[in-house]
Order: C-alpha cells, then structure tokens, then sequence
C-alpha cells in the first residue's frame, strides 16, 4: 500500500506508491551521444569562451592549453558581476537590479569524460575549485546565497556536454533555502541538536536506506524522496560551510563522491541527474538583522543532493506540492549498494 511521508528539512510529503514498485530496468534512458567538434569547453578552444577567472595548470599562460580544471564566466549569464542592487517597490511588486555571479567550472579537458569516469584525485581537484570560488564569491556583501549545481544530460538541463558545473550567486536568499534554514534554526532552538546529525545518526542505525558509508562521509536515499533513486551525500561530522573542508577532507569527500556517481551510472545506465551542493550562505553582516542567520555553524550541516531525471512533475505535482514516488528509498538503497562498480 502506498505511504505519505514527511519531509522534516523540506517541510512537504511525498507519496511513496509502493504498488507501481518500479525498478531500475523500468527507467530507461536513451544514452546521449554528443560531438566534440566545436565545443568551447575543450583544449586549444580557449579562445571560445570568456577569459578564465581561475585554472588549476601546471604551467602555461592564462586561456590557452594545459590545464586541469578551469572556470570561467558564463557566456549567456543569468545575473552579472557588475552594479549596484537598487531594490525598490513597483507598485504591489518588488524589483532590483540582476547583480550576482554566474559561472561555469569545466571539470576536464577531455570530452569524453563525465565526472564519474575521473579519477578520486582529479574530482578532488574540482571539489578544491568549488571551496575556492564558494569562498571567494562569499565576500562580496551584495550576495546573500550560492548555489552551486550540476546538470548532467540534456534532459537535466545540459546544452553542453563536456562535464561542466555551475555556479549562480543571488542577491536575496531563495524561498526554497529559506525554509531549510528556518527548520534548521527552529530544530536547534527546541533541542539543541542539529537536525542533519539525527537524521543521519537514526539512518546509520537503521540502514535500510544507507547506500554506502565511509569513515566520514555516508550516502543514503532519503525516507521522503521526492523522486526515485533520489540521493544524499552527507559529511559525518557536523560542520556547515562546505568552504571550511580541508584538502584531506575534499580527498575522503572525492573516493565518496566517485563511489555515488559510479553506483548511479551502473544501476541506471547513466542516466540525466542534477547535483546541488548544499551549503550555509554568506555571514555578512545585514543592515538592521544583526541576527541574521547567526547560529548557521551549529544547526546547518552543508550536504550534496542528486536527483536522477527518470520521472516528470505534472499537474498533481504542480497543484499540490505533493511529489509521487514509484520506487521507495528502500528498494533504490538496496539496488544501489548491490551495485558492480
């Protein structure tokens, strides 16, 4: 029989339809091919894209050949660097000026080769760009949140193929992460506990749902996934700021990572996913909240969410805000661990 269940941090239930019980072979993907030819993102076509803002390079001059991981600004940007917020009303409306960052991280010179196929190494090496642009954007007053996100396939988003992440910083921060926060705050105002470490403490002692734990990172399918296969990665340890990991803890974070994404590719033939990294805004100080979101280092715990693209929201999704699940996390959790990788 079916189940609704809740969703503590997201505050919204899920409809587990154990009756449809649908299981891997059931989702299938077309794999995407993709032509390498012409695209901006691989070696010697530097002069294709914007100049770059940082590169990981043994040697060599700024955009040209001879680097590992680079960043550069989007070409088509949602929000740029430039300017000055102006908010102001607009009759019952609010508006301000598109201000923020929008930036892509080009994981690979090689086309061939999405994030699950490097090397434990060379994805420590982009999670090491990630804390340093993260970091980096974090100081500029105007920016309240950074998201930063992953969408693999076209179906999830792609227009590019060659292994890419983004990274967006806005000006205010989304009703999504807000409501996070406040249940987080609210959480450690009641009890004086994280809610992340219950949830991964009760899961550790449960272990239907965990996929997979490291010594200091776990991955489990959470108990209201919105979608199926859907997957956390959470650092064991309590921390909040995803920019706080040193290169020892990106090095465990990289072998926990690869794992995930191979198991993924194996159980589901490398399906589309979108990968969000979740971690605390910016601490800068707020003109008239000089509490504003102060106690985040002992109620956030920074996490990694990844949704496989296998279903499609709909009218009841979007009339309700229910999400209807055909794969429970614990059918997902099981075919994941049992995975040949």
């Amino acid at each position: 029989m079916s189940e609704l269940r809740w969703d503590p941090l997201k505050q919204n239930w899920v409809i587990i339809a154990t009756e449809r019980g649908r299981r891997p072979r059931d989702f299938q993907v077309e794999p995407e091919s993709f032509s390498g030819e012409s695209c901006p993102f691989c070696y010697g076509n530097e002069e294709k894209t914007h100049p770059e803002i940082m590169a990981l390079r043994e040697a060599g001059e700024p955009n040209q050949p001879g680097w590992r991981v680079r960043v550069i600004p989007n070409k088509y940007p949602a929000l740029r660097i430039e300017g000055e917020l102006k908010s102001r009303g607009y009759g019952p409306y609010d508006v301000m000026e598109g201000v923020g960052a929008h930036e892509v991280i080009i994981e690979t010179p090689d086309h061939g080769r999405a994030l699950a196929d490097l090397s434990a190494d060379e994805i420590a090496e982009v999670l090491g760009v990630y804390r340093a642009r993260l970091a980096d954007l974090s100081r500029d007053p105007r920016l309240r949140y950074l998201v930063l996100f992953k969408n693999q396939g076209s179906c999830a988003g792609a227009t590019l193929s060659h292994a890419h992440s983004q990274l967006i910083a806005v000006p205010l921060t989304p009703p999504v992460a807000v409501t996070e926060l406040r249940t987080c705050r609210e959480f450690y105002e009641a009890k004086e506990r994280c809610i992340f470490c219950d949830v991964i403490e009760f899961e550790l002692a449960k272990g239907e749902r965990v996929v997979k734990e490291f010594p200091n990172f776990v991955t489990l399918t959470p108990y209201a996934s919105c979608f199926p296969f859907e997957l956390r990665l959470y650092p064991k340890r309590h921390v909040h700021d995803f920019t706080l990991m040193d290169d020892h803890d990106l090095a465990d974070l990289a072998v926990a990572l690869k794992d995930m994404l191979c198991r993924l590719k194996s159980v589901l033939r490398d399906p589309p996913y979108n990968f969000i990294l979740h971690t605390a805004p910016p601490r800068q100080p707020r003109q008239g909240k000089p509490e504003f979101w102060s106690s985040l280092e002992y109620d956030y715990h920074w996490h990694i969410e990844l949704v496989p693209r296998l279903t499609q929201i709909a009218g009841f999704e979007w009339g309700t805000g229910f999400f209807i699940n055909p794969t429970s996390p614990e059918d997902a959790a099981t075919f994941l661990r049992e995975a040949e990788i």
